[in-house]
């Protein structure tokens, strides 16, 4: 490349609205890593599948930021409603690029194996597991395209120690740990960082029917942690000081290890 196109490709990037999407961002550690990242400057895509109200709510608080925000609503686990909803999206806004992908969406459907329903496995592996696969195959190419991007999976400590009545949330998430560890060594030559979050007890809708009295005797640091606490190491990880690690899990639990 010459340096007339060198400099016409830069000033094309420069012109580029950046965007960060956040997977399951309506609520919880979705809603917090938004708004940080808006903070950060992104506008932000806020993924939902059910509850638009709260969904609106997020996009409301980003906007507080000085940034822009949109709602897209599929479902991570269907891999056509990926592609048609955020696909189409991609397709629509060919001057622009999601720079920042978080895939935050998950859920727990918690029970012993011998008492587990085939349903309960494959909905917590496909919003999880299969859910990254969905979205990261949408976003990675213009990614790779651009030579920029951030790739932040939000794992768990069940994922590194595997919890009893988790087998099935326990096997998504080692598994998205696998995948990152793989995937960052793929794109690293692409300017492309691939990390996992693995929080431990975090304040949320999702853990909010657990014995936090009894459990916060486990944890060295006597507390849940706050969602907030969660998305400033999504923060950090999407910005360029973190643009030589790839391929870590960081834990986030307050000194609760395996």
């Amino acid at each position: 490349m010459d340096d007339r196109n060198r400099y016409r490709s830069t000033i094309q990037k420069e012109d580029l609205m950046k965007y960060a999407l956040v997977t399951g961002g309506s609520r919880g550690i979705g809603r917090a890593t938004c708004i940080k990242l808006a903070e950060l400057g992104y506008a932000i895509l806020v993924n939902y599948k059910g509850n638009k109200e709260a969904a609106e709510e997020t996009v409301r608080l980003v906007k507080e930021k000085g940034v822009s925000a949109e709602i897209l609503n599929f479902d991570v686990a269907k891999k056509a409603d990926v592609d048609a909803v955020l696909g189409g999206w991609i397709e629509s806004h060919k001057e622009d690029i999601i720079e920042v992908l978080v895939n935050n969406a998950g859920i727990r459907q918690d029970t012993l194996l011998m008492s587990m329903t085939d349903e309960q496995w494959d909905s917590v592996l496909d919003t999880s597991l299969q859910g990254m696969y969905n979205v990261t195959k949408c976003v990675l190419n213009p990614m790779l395209m651009n030579r920029y991007g951030r790739i932040i999976n939000m794992v768990s400590l069940s994922g590194i120690k595997g919890m009893p009545g988790q087998v099935n949330y326990s096997a998504a998430k080692a598994g998205m740990i696998g995948a990152t560890k793989a995937l960052a060594q793929e794109i690293a030559k692409r300017n492309v960082t691939v990390n996992a979050i693995a929080p431990g007890f975090v304040k949320t809708d999702m853990t909010e029917e657990l014995n936090e009295k009894e459990l916060v005797n486990m944890i060295p640091m006597k507390r849940f942690g706050l969602a907030e606490e969660v998305a400033d190491l999504v923060g950090f990880f999407a910005s360029k000081n973190a643009s030589y690690i790839t391929g870590q899990v960081v834990s986030i639990n307050g000194g609760l290890y395996t």
